[in-house]
């Protein structure tokens, strides 16, 4: 399939840039293969996404021509690694219009990254000479909302326990969407850091920021938002987000799993204390005391992921190439399609926005009282792969009243012809549990 039937209703737009989805799929190994006899149909990119020759061949010859540690070799291989790996991190910095490259830290996931602004906090609590703006204590309070990922809601509970300071959050309206009624009531001068998700990952939300971030501004906050399913669907600038971290996933935009980025305002990243201690994030050690370097090497302690680094800076390099916005109107499309099929299916129910606008290509919903690990045993007997649970999202699961859901996500690589096969697998599995 070469292009999208935009659905009636949906804007036409001469000027929106397009690429030939054939073309893309073909450069993904993985998508030639069959399951249980049938041709796969990947609905699975929010949980990960497939990896292209481009990225795959990248990764390969890093190990098999220059692999070597970075940063401590004056030999050619070392020398070589440590060009590529900090190569790779202008790309990323590129990508996302970082005013500088020190900006971008190494992680292993968008979950490490949070983890380490969670403990930075931490550690500044402990330390009188801190800077204020990282100090927290009884009084004090953290603000998420009730769609975090799990990975955006235990990090700053244990903060919470560890500080006394009070967690805070926005509730959701039963559109899927952040009730920002209580806006000013939530944010107050005691709110040290907000910390949301750009694009859930259950409900596909896209949460417009900009009163939040200008309530933020307000009152001194920090502001972090988990971009792990926005960086890889949309052109995403951390200037024009105004936040003051974020934090995305390599292997969600066709980069190798166990690297990710934590992006932050330079001289926050320079008032941070380190969270991990050990070789490369250091300036001096004695005997009797360690000064730290520079970010990002600060928070980078002990050998990177650098092959999955190198890896990750090939991918930004393929998505350019196919285009940030082709790819976010793409999706765009694909989902208003999906939308209108699902809704065929009698006695299904879409979870979150129900309407193309402000949602990302995320769908989570309910096959009337089907569990839903039936319905994805169903749909996986016919190759189509979907993703059933609580998406690491079981506060977004009791909101809604349900133990669990069906989701069906899709990427650059994903086509009109697979939602279909998902419209028949659901039928297929209401008719085997009718």
């Amino acid at each position: 399939m070469t292009s999208l039937t935009i659905p009636a209703g949906m804007p036409q737009y001469d000027d929106v840039p397009r690429f030939d989805v054939a073309r893309v799929r073909a450069d993904f190994p993985i998508l030639d293969r069959e399951v249980n006899g049938y041709p796969l149909v990947y609905l699975d990119s929010a949980n990960t996404s497939h990896k292209p020759r481009q990225v795959l061949d990248v990764l390969a010859e890093h190990y098999a021509a220059h692999n070597a540690n970075v940063s401590r070799s004056v030999h050619t291989l070392g020398t070589e690694a440590t060009e590529a790996f900090e190569g790779a991190r202008a790309k990323v910095a590129a990508f996302v219009n970082a005013p500088s490259v020190d900006e971008v830290v190494f992680t292993k996931n968008s979950t490490e990254a949070i983890n380490i602004v969670a403990y930075a906090f931490s550690n500044a609590s402990l330390r009188a000479d801190a800077d204020p703006r990282f100090r927290l204590g009884p009084g004090d309070e953290i603000v998420i909302s009730e769609m975090e990922h799990h990975s955006n809601i235990v990090p700053w509970q244990l903060l919470a326990e560890r500080t006394g300071a009070t967690l805070r959050w926005f509730p959701l309206t039963e559109q899927g969407r952040l009730d920002e009624s209580g806006l000013t009531e939530l944010v107050t001068e005691r709110t040290k850091i907000v910390s949301l998700v750009h694009v859930s990952n259950i409900l596909g939300t896209v949460n417009a920021t900009s009163r939040i971030t200008q309530r933020v501004r307000e009152v001194g906050a920090l502001l972090l938002l988990d971009c792990s399913q926005s960086v890889p669907h949309m052109p995403i600038d951390v200037v024009d987000l105004d936040a003051d971290f974020i934090v995305f996933t390599g292997h969600k935009m066709c980069a190798p799993t166990g690297i990710g980025v934590l992006w932050g305002r330079g001289e926050l990243l320079a008032a941070m204390p380190p969270v991990y201690g050990g070789g490369s994030m250091i300036e001096t050690v004695t005997m009797a005391r360690t000064t730290f370097a520079a970010p990002p090497a600060r928070f980078e302690a002990g050998t990177p992921p650098i092959a999955e680094a190198v890896a990750l800076g090939a991918a930004v390099d393929y998505l350019t190439g196919v285009g940030m916005r082709a790819i976010q109107w793409h999706e765009k499309e694909l989902t208003a399609y999906a939308l209108d099929a699902l809704a065929t299916v009698p006695g299904l129910r879409v979870f979150g926005p129900t309407v193309p606008v402000g949602r990302g290509g995320t769908i989570s919903f309910a096959l009337g009282d089907v569990h839903p690990h039936d319905v994805g045993q169903v749909l996986d007997s016919l190759g189509v792969q979907v993703r059933v649970g609580h998406h690491c999202a079981k506060p977004v699961c009791s909101r809604f009243g349900v133990p669990a859901m069906t989701r069906a996500s899709f990427y650059l690589y994903t086509t009109t012809a697979e939602i279909d096969a998902l419209v028949v697998g659901l039928e297929q599995a209401r008719k085997v549990f009718e």
